[in-house]
């Protein structure tokens, strides 16, 4: 709930409608990420870089959850 109260003040500045829905989106996407134990920054790293060449039937392997289980295995497999 601490997340909600801090943003308060900062989602008023949005700049306009579209900048909120953005806002909003990537706030979802980083929210989305801590439910399964995924940290941020390197879920959006990995898969900014992978949209470019994904093929759009297999999107779905970029949403956090599906793509929770590559990244604890190459975590383990790492030295």
């Amino acid at each position: 709930m601490r997340v909600v109260a801090v943003g308060r003040k900062n989602w008023l500045f949005a700049g306009s409608f579209e900048g909120a829905c953005r806002a909003a989106l990537l706030y979802a996407l980083v929210q989305s990420c801590k439910l399964v134990d995924v940290p941020p920054f390197a879920y959006l790293k990995d898969v900014l870089i992978r949209l470019a060449t994904h093929p759009h039937r297999l999107i779905h392997e970029l949403t956090p959850k599906s793509w929770t289980g590559r990244y604890r295995r190459q975590t383990r497999t790492e030295p």
